[in-house]
């Protein structure tokens, strides 16, 4: 038994088990007939078991998790396809494909943050990332599955004793630095625990401690990451289709201290990025950062730094500032651009109340704030 087996992806040996076990899942079916893309079977008896078969049909020669993603390489491109106007990246030639780096990200969309990111790597003749994933986004066996068939792994967020988060932590630990530096592939982890769902972007000391806690009583941080070959990652979506719920969370957080979410709202958030329209969106990805001192709070502040300065700015980010009357920085947006953003913003505020509104637009002027 491999001592990472409670949070590494699944192998090439287990896939097509794993894919024929969400087969049969009549959650996963289920959650599959929500997304519209087989109404032509829904209403038909025995729909479940007619798209089990399908899925059996198309997936009976997967034997390879690269074969997998090959599939979801499709799936991705399809999401840029339908909901995306245009997607540009940058930087890609910054990596060598010959290292293995850890990817640190700001972080918007539960999915595709990562997803985009990896698409970009495989278009270019480049390894896909490995993905760090909160157990709390696993409360469905089939997202768990669906997860780890695409490289994920588990960064452990329950509520357990302070030993056991230490040793789970370790682990998370652990299988960074081992799969960097002993198989040279790469790490993608959010900069900071959850989206950011304000529009700020920062680096949190602790994850910088998590990643670290492998090595601290051998290695001085500034040569532990110097090791893991850090590139920052920034990425900006000129249209959030989550930016609604995000403003809920605000407002009621704000309101009663502490906010609690409903079953199954991460899984409503992944559809609804996956699904709803995106505008423009861009990723940058950075040169390789070096280290030169020991404070976590120094390495943190240079990798949000650096992500700020990668990131893009849409018109959406400049309308909602001049909505709230906010100073406006200089830009080579058109007037009928900015227009049209405004608009778009003021329409999307029809759908909340009037309290909720000041979140929502924070979500896109407060990226101005870099």
């Amino acid at each position: 038994m491999d001592k990472f087996d409670s949070i590494r992806p699944y192998n090439d040996t287990e896939a097509n088990n794993v894919l024929i076990d969400l087969s049969n899942n009549r959650r996963f079916l289920k959650m599959l007939f929500t997304t519209g893309e087989f109404d032509q079977i829904r209403y038909l008896p025995f729909s479940r078991k007619i798209l089990s078969y399908l899925l059996k049909k198309r997936i009976k020669n997967i034997d390879s998790i690269e074969k997998y993603q090959s599939i979801f390489e499709g799936v991705v491109l399809d999401v840029i396809k339908k909901s995306i106007t245009n997607f540009t990246v940058s930087g890609i030639e910054n990596i060598d494909s010959n290292k293995g780096y850890l990817f640190i990200a700001n972080h918007r969309d539960i999915t595709l943050d990562s997803a985009l990111l990896n698409l970009s790597l495989h278009q270019n003749n480049l390894s896909t990332t490995y993905n760090a994933v909160g157990n709390n986004l696993l409360s469905e066996k089939w997202a768990s599955d669906l997860m780890r068939l695409n490289k994920s792994f588990i960064i452990d967020r329950s509520d357990k004793s302070k030993k056991d988060i230490y040793q789970s932590l370790y682990l998370a630990s652990e299988f960074i630095f081992n799969t960097i530096t002993e198989k040279h592939e790469s790490i993608w982890i959010a900069q900071k625990q959850g989206r950011s769902k304000d529009g700020n972007d920062f680096t949190d000391p602790s994850v910088l401690k998590m990643i670290h806690l492998n090595g601290r009583k051998r290695t001085p941080l500034h040569e532990y990451l110097n090791n893991l070959n850090v590139i920052p990652v920034s990425i900006s979506y000129e249209k959030d289709p989550n930016d609604l719920t995000k403003a809920r969370e605000l407002f009621l957080t704000d309101l009663n201290k502490k906010y609690i979410k409903e079953p199954k709202e991460d899984l409503i958030s992944i559809s609804e990025g996956i699904r709803g329209h995106k505008g423009n969106v861009s990723l940058s990805i950075g040169s390789q950062l070096n280290f030169l001192n020991d404070s976590y709070d120094a390495a943190a502040n240079l990798i949000t730094d650096k992500i700020n300065e990668l990131y893009k700015i849409h018109p959406t980010n400049i309308a909602a500032a001049i909505i709230q009357g906010k100073e406006i920085p200089a830009n080579d947006f058109s007037e009928n651009d900015l227009d049209a953003a405004i608009i778009y913003l003021n329409e999307r505020m029809e759908n909340i109340s009037d309290e909720m509104q000041p979140y929502f637009l924070d979500q896109y002027s407060n990226s101005l704030n870099r």
